[in-house]
């Protein structure tokens, strides 16, 4: 393993580990100014009502959304293929990555729906 190649790991930890460092010091100090403001504590803490919906099912529902919607891709895309003559290359990626974020889009539609 060269040095170049070394270094891109690195380098990719180095940026996360910078963003988080940003994100939470910066967090601090705003907070840290509030408090010598003299701004109440309870501003920290979401005042929002709980949520009613439990996480697991919104993973459940977007993950068989996203499963879904490759799995009409890759359909389509062999239609498209076969009936059509459209390239391979071109409509097996592209049709599945559209029915992906169709699929992702109506999860997030319905994840909306649900904590009505």
């Amino acid at each position: 393993m060269t040095f170049l190649e070394a270094l891109i790991p690195l380098s990719v930890f180095g940026c996360i580990f910078g963003i988080f460092y940003l994100f939470v010091s910066a967090r601090n100090r705003e907070r840290m100014a509030l408090i010598e403001k003299g701004a109440d504590a309870s501003i920290f803490y979401s005042s929002k009502e709980k949520r009613v919906t439990p996480v697991w099912k919104i993973l459940i529902l977007n993950f068989s959304l996203l499963l879904m919607g490759i799995g009409i891709g890759i359909f389509i895309a062999g239609i498209l293929d076969q009936v059509l003559n459209v390239e391979g290359e071109i409509a097996y990626p592209g049709t599945i990555f559209l029915m992906a974020g169709i699929g992702l889009f109506t999860g997030f539609n319905m994840t909306k729906n649900l904590d009505k």
